[in-house]
């Protein structure tokens, strides 16, 4: 496979990946990234560097999209033990795997609401993509459970930075700050003074500490498909079916998955779809004639870039670092 000189850099293994259809390579990703300053996932201009682990080892991995929306090709460069691993599953990470043409056959877009056409209409690049990271998808998400957005990445961001590796090749090839997400032991070893100073709470930590225990059997739910996916990861005792939902979003790709539970997502699709709010029984009752799509309904009014009015308090940062 060619890849253009500038993406040739010395002592990377590459590969290029050609999209089937329409691509655009960081709206199908950015669903990976945690917030902006995602020690793991950095964005520099056409550049995307994500650092992680796979069974091989460690990989530093560079994207780059090429050419037009219609007729692209995403090239890769990777450093590391993991590189030829994670070369090997870059179509499946960028979203390979992600069929929208039963969405996008005319009947079927005949029934959805004007905003989810709009947004499909506006992201006709979009793919969901699956990392098959399991433990730390799951690491990432239960720090989102019942906190802002704010709280989980800071946490997400801090303790990458404290107890995460260097990524292969970073201040070198690679940014200085790229760092990859803990390890099982790393994430066990974290100290419950430093998950204090991170502001998690015990309860998300005690989640995490107990998926670490078990990740090897997390990592080979990436290889299912389905309910065992979702059993696999209900037992361990703090997932739930939010966290199901938000992890297999990432991991697998899944076009069906809706995040019940969500302290937002009820009341927004609501908004979208009838002009009212209601609760997460609602929502799944206004989903229903799109089972087996409705992740790709919900990503497609959030492409619409419809927000719904903002009424009554926000959920706001709760600080206990200093109790």
């Amino acid at each position: 496979m060619s890849i253009a000189p500038a993406l040739r850099p010395h002592g990377a293994e590459v590969a290029e990946w050609t999209p089937d259809g329409a691509y655009t390579l960081t709206r199908s990703i950015e669903i990976l990234q945690c917030g902006s300053h995602d020690p793991s996932f950095i964005v520099q201009g056409p550049d995307h560097w994500l650092a992680f682990r796979t069974a091989h080892g460690p990989v530093t991995l560079l994207l780059r999209q090429r050419g037009s929306l219609h007729d692209s090709v995403v090239q890769a460069a990777a450093w590391g033990p993991g590189a030829a691993s994670a070369l090997e599953a870059l179509p499946r990470l960028l979203g390979a795997d992600d069929d929208w043409s039963d969405f996008d056959d005319p009947g079927f877009r005949a029934t959805l609401p004007e905003l989810a056409r709009k947004g499909r209409y506006l992201n006709p690049g979009l793919r969901l993509p699956s990392s098959g990271r399991m433990l730390d998808t799951v690491a990432r998400v239960v720090l989102e459970q019942k906190v802002t957005g704010l709280e989980a990445k800071r946490a997400w961001r801090y303790l990458l930075t404290r107890y995460g590796d260097t990524a292969p090749g970073a201040g070198t090839v690679a940014p200085a700050g790229l760092r990859l997400p803990p390890t099982a032991e790393q994430w066990r070893r974290i100290p419950s003074w430093d998950w204090h100073r991170a502001g998690v709470d015990a309860k998300r930590s005690s989640t995490i500490l107990k998926a670490a225990l078990v990740a090897s059997g997390l990592e080979r739910l990436a290889s299912r498909q389905g309910e065992s996916v979702r059993a696999g990861l209900r037992s361990v005792p703090g997932i739930g079916v939010w966290t199901v939902a938000e992890v297999v979003q990432r991991t697998h790709g899944c076009p069906d998955s809706i995040s019940v539970g969500d302290y937002h997502l009820a009341a927004y699709v609501s908004a979208a779809l009838t002009g009212r709010r209601t609760d997460d029984a609602g929502m799944v009752e206004l989903l229903r004639p799109w089972a087996g799509q409705r992740q790709r309904v919900v990503r497609a009014l959030y492409a619409s870039g419809f927000r719904k009015q903002a009424f009554g308090p926000r959920l706001t940062p709760e600080d206990h670092r200093g109790r």
